[in-house]
């Protein structure tokens, strides 16, 4: 068994492609209002689904159990902090 991908939810969609795009180097196609997105590296599938979109395509609100803390933590490795940067950009 391997992790073979994993999916978020966003509330602010154009702010996670920017992200993902332009700091992690993830090639996206598709525009900063979609209501999904589907992102692959090396890999591992990254899902990007829009919280209001989704919930509308299932007919059910997500929220965490009162006093549940939501919080986590993903771990990507580069080799170099200018690797991270991308090209012309500083950190």
């Amino acid at each position: 068994m391997r992790l073979d991908g994993f999916g978020l939810f966003v509330e602010d969609m154009g702010k996670m492609i920017r992200f993902y795009r332009d700091v992690l180097g993830f090639e996206i196609k598709e525009a900063e209002d979609s209501g999904n997105v589907y992102l692959v590296k090396d890999g591992t599938l990254f899902l990007l689904y829009g919280r209001k979109d989704f919930e509308k395509m299932t007919s059910r609100k997500y929220e965490y159990i009162k006093g549940l803390n939501g919080h986590f933590e993903l771990a990507l490795y580069v080799d170099t902090f200018e690797e991270k940067d991308g090209p012309g950009r500083r950190g």
